[in-house]
């Protein structure tokens, strides 16, 4: 089975302050989709690797140049950039998994877990149980509360095999939160797979002092 791993770098991505998009911003002496795309390059079980980003960057020096990767330029929706991906790789590989630029604290285990789901089903991503209680709440103040039984953190990456998931696409292009809300949109069965709390993506400033510090105690610098 031939993997390919399409990272997904097209977003504007602001909220995480800095002016920059965020997987463009430093992180620990190189960028969040630097170490998201080195993830995947060294991992035995991916052949072939995709970067996205929007028209915009290509002509700049945002984007990592190590380590290699196809770069394919992306659409105005998360989901037309990722069938940009998903296009590309089409005959080239068997399966495909889709990562977010701004995860850049993804493990090899997390990666292990979605392949190996992937030889006996067709479509896999990993995910943590929802612990904390919840509330729902208006105005600044709790209003109820609500139930966390068989709620789940969906996390990157997410796995399909490639004629499903572009199939998927097509079908329902855009509007969706993530691949796995299109895949079962399709009708597919999707199989949650171990995530980790350390694989966080990106979104506030404060998200950055936390995944310097992971990549710190992992990569030194």
């Amino acid at each position: 089975m031939k993997v390919g791993a399409v990272i997904v770098a097209a977003g504007r991505g602001l909220r995480a302050g800095g002016g920059t998009p965020k997987q463009w911003r430093p992180l620990n002496g190189a960028t969040s989709a630097h170490y998201a795309l080195q993830a995947f390059a060294d991992h035995p079980g991916i052949s072939k690797l995709v970067l996205v980003i929007h028209q915009d960057d290509l002509k700049t020096d945002f984007w990592p140049r190590t380590p290699a990767a196809d770069i394919v330029v992306g659409g105005a929706t998360r989901s037309a950039s990722v069938l940009a991906g998903l296009m590309h790789v089409q005959g080239s590989v068997d399966c495909v998994l889709i990562h977010d630029a701004a995860r850049p604290c993804v493990t090899p285990q997390i990666i292990d877990g979605v392949l190996a789901a992937l030889d006996d089903t067709r479509a896999a991503a990993p995910a943590l149980p929802v612990v904390d209680a919840l509330w729902t709440g208006a105005e600044g103040r709790v209003t109820g509360t609500a139930s966390r039984e068989g709620l789940y953190r969906a996390q990157t990456p997410q796995g399909f095999h490639l004629s499903d998931i572009i199939e998927a696409h097509q079908k329902f292009p855009d509007g969706a939160a993530d691949d796995v809300e299109i895949a079962r949109a399709a009708g597919l069965e999707v199989v949650i797979t171990p995530g980790h709390e350390d694989n966080l993506k990106i979104t506030t400033p404060a998200d950055f002092e936390r995944a310097e510090a992971i990549l710190r105690a992992r990569h030194g610098h």
